[in-house]
This record gives C-alpha cells, structure tokens and sequence, in this order.
C-alpha cells in the first residue's frame, strides 16, 4: 500500500507504474490530474492552492438542468401525439417519426466538433449558444402552427435538436469545475436529471395541452398554445443564462480542479485520445451493445402512441401517461443501480444482469401489449423503463472502468453517437415492420437485437477479464 493513502482507495506501487482499482470515474479523473502534477513536480515540493466551494454553483447546476429539461421536452412533443400532428400537417407516419429521429440524426456529425469547442472556450459559451438555438427554434415552431408550415416546424425542430449536442456533455464538466469532490457525483446526477424529467413531462404535457379534435381552426388553437408555452419558457431561461451563468468561480473547488487549469491545453490531444479508444477492443464491444440497448429505448418511445393507439384507439392521453410511466420508472431503476455500484463495485456482473433483464422486459412488453388491459401495458412498460434506462449510467461507468485513463468525455461522447445511429436505425426499420406486419413483429425486432446485445455485452466482460 502507499504511504498516507486512504483506507478505502485500494493502489499498488512499484517503481514503474501505479496501479488503481475499484474507483468511480470522477474519483480516477482526480487522482489522474493530480499524479499529472504530481510527475512535472519529479520530486519537489509545492504549497497547496486556495480552493472555495461558492453557493453560486446550485444556480448553475439548476439552472442547466432547467434548460435541459426544456430541450429534451421537444424530442418526443411530435411523436406522442403522432396521429394528430399526421392529420394537421397531412404527412404520414414516418414523417412525423423524423421529428423525434432528427434529434439523433443532428447528434452524429456534431458531437465531436461541439466537444472541442467546449474544451476549448468553456462552459459559457456553449451554455449560450445552446439556449440561444432552444430559443429560436420554439419561435421558429410557434410561427408553425397551420397545416400547410411543415416545412417550417422542421426547421424549429432541427434548431432545438442543434441545441441538444451543446447540452448533453455539460453536466461532468459542470459538477467538475464548479463542486467539490464529495459533490461531484450529486451535481452531475442534477444535470442528468433534468433531461430525464423532460422526457418525461414531453410524454405526458402533448396529449393534454393538443386533443384529437376535427376542427382544424381548433386543432391550430390548442398546437399554437403548446408552442407559445414552449417558447415563453426558453426565452427566460436564454435571458438567465446570459446573465446569471458563469464560465468557472472565481477559486478552484478542488485541487484537483486548480492542478487542472495549470495544465496546459496541448498537452491533450483529443484525436489521439479518440484513435486510442477506438483500438480498445472491450469498449468497441461496449460501443455497439450500449447502441443496442439505448436504440431500442429511443425506437420504443418515438413509436409508442403508434403501437398504442392501434391496440387502444382514442387513448393519446394514457399513450403519454405510460412514456411517463417508462420514464420516470426508469430514474428510480438509475439511482438504484447507481447506489448498487457505488457499494459493490460490480461493473461487469450488473452491468450484465440489467441488459439480460432489459431483454426479458422487451419480451413481456412486446407479448402483452395486445391483451386489451392497458393497467398491464402500464406495468410491463415500467418494467421495460425501470431496465432499460436504468442501463444508461451502467454504461457510463462501466467505459470509464475499460477505458482509463482516458476522457469520460470522450469515451461518453462515442457511446452516445452509438446510441443515436442505432437509434435512428431502430425507428426506420420498427416503424415499416408496424406498418406491414404489425406492433408484435416490430417488437420481436427489438427483442432480436437485445439477444444480441446480451450476448455482447458478456463477452465484453470476458475480455475485460482476460
């Protein structure tokens, strides 16, 4: 054991390397900045730096999760009302599929040149832009309520889409270089929290605020009052981020965090990190089995009023209440599997056992969705959400284990495109199956590719292993 180490960090030291076992990943990223000090200083000594936690920091974390929430709100705002919008806008059902699909579509080019610009100008700047782009598209949307603006409501949409690669990778950085160490992980969980809960409310808000109504001119009405809402409440929170949201405090919360602003900027090479994650075979592995699981989720719900207003004709409203039901069962399944890995440390077993249970979950969904009982639709689909969503962090954390001492984002950012390709994929091909075969075959397709993923996903705990 090393000199002076706490108890319950486990190293081995030798004269060449150090070994670490057993951390979470905020804790690597520290110890990791702090031995990069620790090697420049080649054996001199330097006084600890002035570090201060500010309360400012709750306004920043609250007040990202608040835009977040207000962009993830708009991914699903079409697809769950998907029959309505199909009859406003006389387009079909795949179009309307787009609207959900865009946000994965638009995901895929972008994320790496948005990563860079946050690495390189900060939280700031891409906390503005996000909003700004939020903003226009909820305004660009509110000037797209008549049938024959389609094109228009697009464009709103692909805006907010835009704006959603600038707000995914925020939250680490966030609770990086504005909490302390014992913090860390409850901020990021803020951050994280807020784009689940508009998932959520995106479910749940359409379908009451946009009755399947046959008046057209009413129909117009009630869209338009969705979208004033909508762009009323970005408009604040693109005016309180431009005033009230700061790049970094004044002192470092951390030492940690003060050792990393010394650091020089090229001393990282982004593209060297990424060629370096890409030879990783585990977490290739680990890439197209999080794509899997994460694609089916985002399949399920883009296409879910579809499936069930075919089984149960006129329900829209319950359609949103069971996303809701999917969702918020799977923030409960995400804080307890992230509790569970904080007191065990079983990356590779849980991490298997959920997506073995997401399949199982996939399956009972798929086999009842038929029965005419929609109180057991509302169960089996909390089921399939306590699972499937409470893989995402499972995920997360078990790169971080394959892949250290590397970026946790990096190696997130390739998990997430991952997660949008097969995403989109999911969509296209689930969405033409429903169409000629029916809601059960679409689903068996899931089901098919979560047995694969299964599998996958044990052998790339056998590699990791070995």
């Amino acid at each position: 054991m090393c000199k002076d180490q706490p108890a319950n960090v486990f190293i081995k030291c030798n004269a060449s390397k150090v070994i670490i076992s057993d951390l979470p990943g905020v804790v690597i990223h520290s110890l990791t900045v702090f031995l990069f000090q620790q090697s420049l200083r080649m054996g001199g000594h330097e006084a600890l730096q002035p570090t201060r936690l500010y309360k400012r920091r709750w306004l920043i974390v609250f007040l990202f999760s608040t835009y977040s929430l207000c962009n993830s709100y708009q991914w699903i705002q079409y697809g769950i009302i998907n029959n309505i919008f199909m009859k406003f806008y006389k387009v079909d059902a795949f179009t309307i599929d787009w609207m959900s699909m865009i946000y994965m579509l638009t995901y895929i080019p972008f994320i790496f040149p948005v990563t860079w610009l946050l690495d390189k100008k900060g939280l700031r700047v891409v906390a503005v832009v996000a909003t700004a782009f939020n903003c226009a598209g909820t305004w660009i949307k509110v000037a797209s309520a008549r049938p024959n603006l389609f094109a228009v409501t697009l464009l709103g949409q692909f805006a907010c889409s835009f704006a959603q690669v600038f707000i995914l990778g925020m939250p680490s950085r966030i609770a990086s270089v504005w909490f302390g160490s014992g913090e860390v992980s409850t901020a990021c969980s803020i951050g994280v929290f807020g784009n689940q809960l508009g998932i959520a409310i995106g479910f749940l808000v359409p379908p009451i605020l946009v009755p399947n109504v046959d008046d057209m001119d009413e129909l117009a009405h009630h869209i338009s009052i969705m979208f004033y809402i909508t762009a009323g409440v970005a408009t604040v929170l693109f005016i309180l981020v431009v005033f009230l949201f700061q790049e970094r405090p004044e002192l470092p919360p951390t030492q940690a965090q003060a050792t990393a602003r010394s650091i020089p900027p090229e001393q990282y090479s982004y593209i060297a990190s990424i060629c370096r994650l890409l030879r990783n075979w585990p977490f290739i592995l680990l890439i197209i089995t999080y794509g899997l699981n994460v694609g089916c989720f985002y399949a399920v719900s883009t296409l879910l009023n579809r499936m069930i207003i075919e089984h149960y004709p006129g329900e829209e409203v319950n359609a949103g209440r069971i996303g809701l039901t999917i969702v918020i069962a799977g923030m409960v399944g995400s804080l307890i599997c992230g509790v569970w890995l904080d007191k065990t440390k079983t990356y590779k077993q849980t991490t298997l056992a959920v997506y073995f249970m997401s399949l199982v979950g996939m399956i009972i969904y798929a086999a009842t969705l038929n029965l005419g009982h929609l109180w057991v639709v509302f169960v089996t689909a909390g089921a399939l959400g306590f699972f499937m969503t409470g893989y995402l962090p499972l995920g997360f954390e078990f790169a971080v284990e394959l892949t250290y001492p590397e970026s946790e984002g990096t190696s997130s950012g390739l998990l997430n495109c991952s997660a949008q390709v097969f995403g989109i994929i999911f969509t296209i091909c689930q969405g033409k199956i429903i169409d000629f075969y029916g809601t059960r075959a679409g689903n068996i397709f899931l089901c098919v590719f979560l047995v694969i993923g299964t599998i996958m996903t044990g052998r790339t705990s056998d590699c990791e292993m070995s």
